[in-house]
């Protein structure tokens, strides 16, 4: 759906300041169509820059982008079709009525104007606004302008969503709800491009995702494949029914176990071997007289792996 190749955005500094600003620096990389995926960072690594440059918002100094096979630079009118797009920041008009609002996009979109009705309604349905149909834009909350944000990006029915920070500022229930909207559109066919700086918005959503970092591309591919990819450490912890047993002793005896932190009724330690060499270290410990009761393991988030990667602990 979405392919960059040797993608770069260069912005001359101010006077008097020698040379320029890279704020993307030769992104290569594909979105398949029927992902959720996203681009992930912190604030300044250049991922709204990206982004606009993916809507044709902005031209890249070097490089080339294509969605839907159709290049940007090139057939800007064209790739417009194919892309519903919410800024971080956007205008509402708060004098009009919900479904002028969305009326009013989709008539810029140039839908037939006699569809235009029942795309209305249809959309505000699937976004959840079917009791705001009649409110003023200026009455609805935060949360309900951004679903109305979306509402108007889809009206054309585009088949990639791009969405920049669409959860910034918003309450803890609203961005359950927004994570919800996001999987379904995603199971009724749209990929879905999503950048953020809170990485744990992400974490849950995504099927794919980018890391980035000043301009450049840490990571890039499936989760799971960019965790393994990235050294992910497997800690485990074990926790025991009773005093009595020096877990960590026994567990600094066992081939492989490192990083032992024990406090007498629990464990945690680094393991980097299979399930099923796990399971022999359990069923060792039980045999050796261990009273244990539990046993998990402690995935690492991808905040951590950012930090990791971010601090150079991984190449």
């Amino acid at each position: 759906m979405i392919r960059l190749e040797n993608v770069t955005k260069e912005y001359d500094l101010p006077p008097g300041q020698p040379g320029q600003l890279v704020a993307a620096d030769r992104l290569t990389m594909e979105v398949p169509a029927g992902e959720v995926f996203g681009l992930v960072g912190p604030n300044g690594a250049g991922k709204t820059t990206t982004l606009k440059m993916i809507c044709g918002l902005m031209l890249p100094t070097a490089g080339r982008i294509t969605v839907n096979d159709i290049d940007v630079e090139q057939q800007p009118e064209e790739v417009q079709r194919y892309i519903g797009y919410l800024a971080d920041f956007f205008s509402v008009y708060d004098d009009l009525k919900t479904w002028e609002y969305v009326e009013h996009f989709a008539r810029a979109y140039k839908l037939d104007p006699s569809k235009i009705p029942a795309r209305v309604r249809e959309v505000i349905a699937v976004l959840g606004l079917e009791t705001k149909y009649d409110a003023f834009v200026g009455s609805l909350s935060r949360g309900m302008k951004q679903r109305l944000g979306i509402a108007r990006a889809i009206v054309h029915d585009p088949p990639l969503l791009v969405l920049d920070e669409p959860a910034s500022g918003l309450d803890p229930k609203a961005r359950l709800e927004l994570k919800d909207l996001i999987r379904r559109l995603n199971r009724e066919g749209k990929t879905v491009f999503i950048t953020s700086h809170v990485l744990s918005d992400l974490e849950e959503i995504c099927t794919s995702l980018a890391i980035m970092e000043k301009g450049k591309l840490l990571r890039v591919g499936k989760i799971d494949d960019v965790m393994r990819g990235a050294g992910m450490t497997r800690r485990v912890r074990m926790r025991l029914a009773a005093p009595g047993f020096a877990l960590g002793t026994w567990l600094a005896s066992q081939p492989g176990v490192s990083e032992i932190k024990d406090n007498g009724l629990e464990a945690e330690f680094v393991f980097p071997g299979t399930d099923s060499e796990l399971a022999a270290v359990v069923r060792q410990a039980v045999n050796a007289g261990a009273p244990i009761c539990g046993v998990e393991e402690k995935v690492e988030t991808l905040e951590a792996l950012f930090s990791r990667l971010s601090s150079g602990e991984v190449m």
